[in-house]
């Protein structure tokens, strides 16, 4: 009979000592969310789910169905669509289309990013829409919004224009922004247009109003948004090196606040941590007794490196834990996954990395399995009935 399982803790592995404490960033905003998405590590997370309106930032939304169209075909950039009567009325930032054009959509999306052009997506949007209106394109966007994993967005519109009802959170944006730059790579160098001009209709919307681009930073995206209900906010991106963070911040009182703060998270993330890999796959990090095996023991080892962000100032290493049912029962094959390891860097969220097994171990011979019943027999007996578990 296998012994009862049992949870085996191994703390304070000899590879994972120490680390200081990530330091949080005191935002101005109303709500933020930074990811470092080398790594998956939320660095700062203040009211992220709580619904917001979103303004111009839900554009993302309308950016990524269209991306999707074009890479299924549905669309080309060189398709041509028309302006309705409902697309020219949108007032605020726009191309100013009217419905004598035709629209190639390669300009729309330019007029949508750099421009935040509210008619330009309601072109988009009735192009696309399942009944050929914007309120029908709006209900589509929820449903794929969730079907993305986004958990608190709702639209009545393609462009963030404000409606009752509208709403998105900042952990969602962020993660919007996570799929766009790895989804849709091709498209996404649009962001970092800092000036575009449309038939040379409206010269005073002509530059991007995002605040960080060209600033030398790694700054690349994505989208402003601001209205008198949400305030300034930003859904931005920013590549150093082997790293990109992504970051949402939202209900700034000003242009200036936005700017500011935005460039202040960048450099808030990149200099407080660094990246560093604290286990290697293939290393093993603890031994893992095996029941019945034709060996004792059995090597655990990470599935994959374990690369993990670190403050930057002060150790690189951090506590950490194995966690598995001891003992293993035999066979095992080779890669098996039979645990995990926990680590928990303080002021950052907890790790999991599953364990392998670093090699195979196959049955007992009859003489063996025999001696390891008799010695739990034994030792059973000698504990006395009171010990019995």
């Amino acid at each position: 009979m296998l012994p009862s399982p049992r949870r085996f803790l191994a703390a304070a592995l000899a590879f994972l000592l120490f680390a200081l404490p990530a330091h949080a960033f005191d935002t101005r905003a109303e709500a933020a969310y930074v990811l470092d998405m080398t790594t998956g590590t939320v660095l700062l997370s203040k009211n992220a789910d709580q619904p917001i309106p979103p303004a111009s930032m839900s554009k993302l939304m309308t950016l990524y169905v269209a991306f999707e169209a074009i890479r299924d075909g549905r669309l080309t950039m060189d398709t041509r669509l028309p302006v309705s009567e409902h697309a020219m009325s949108y007032g605020g930032s726009t191309m100013f289309l009217d419905t004598t054009d035709r629209v190639r959509v390669e300009d729309l999306l330019q007029g949508i990013i750099v421009l935040s052009g509210n008619d330009a997506c309601a072109v988009i949007a009735e192009a696309l829409s399942p009944d050929g209106t914007e309120a029908g394109f709006a209900r589509y966007m929820t449903q794929r919004a969730e079907r993305l994993g986004l958990k608190h967005s709702h639209f009545e519109n393609s462009n963030g224009w404000p409606a009752e009802g509208h709403v998105m959170s900042a952990h969602d944006l962020a993660l919007l922004a996570k799929h766009i730059i790895q989804d849709f790579p091709q498209f996404y160098e649009m962001f970092s247009e800092t000036h575009y001009e449309f038939d040379g209709r409206a010269p005073q919307n002509s530059s991007n109003r995002n605040p960080l681009l060209g600033l030398g930073i790694g700054a690349d995206g994505l989208k402003t948004g601001h209205t008198q209900e949400a305030g300034y906010g930003l859904v931005g991106s920013a590549k150093q090196g082997d790293r990109r963070i992504v970051f949402v911040i939202s209900g700034l009182e000003s242009a200036r606040a936005r700017a500011e703060e935005s460039e202040q998270i960048i450099h808030w993330a990149f200099r407080q941590f660094s990246q560093s890999t604290v286990a290697k796959a293939g290393q093993v990090v603890a031994e893992a007794d095996v029941w019945m095996g034709d060996a004792g023991k059995v090597g655990l080892m990470p599935a994959k490196d374990l690369t993990l962000l670190l403050p930057a100032v002060g150790g690189k290493e951090v506590a950490a834990e194995v966690v598995y049912s001891t003992p293993l029962e035999a066979p095992l094959d080779q890669g098996q996954e039979v645990g995990q390891m926990i680590v928990r860097p303080e002021g950052l969220p907890e790790i999991t990395v599953p364990l392998v097994t670093d090699r195979a171990v196959g049955h007992a011979g009859f003489l063996e399995r025999m001696q390891t019943v008799a010695t739990v027999l034994l030792r059973r007996l000698n504990e006395g009935p009171g010990d019995a578990t």
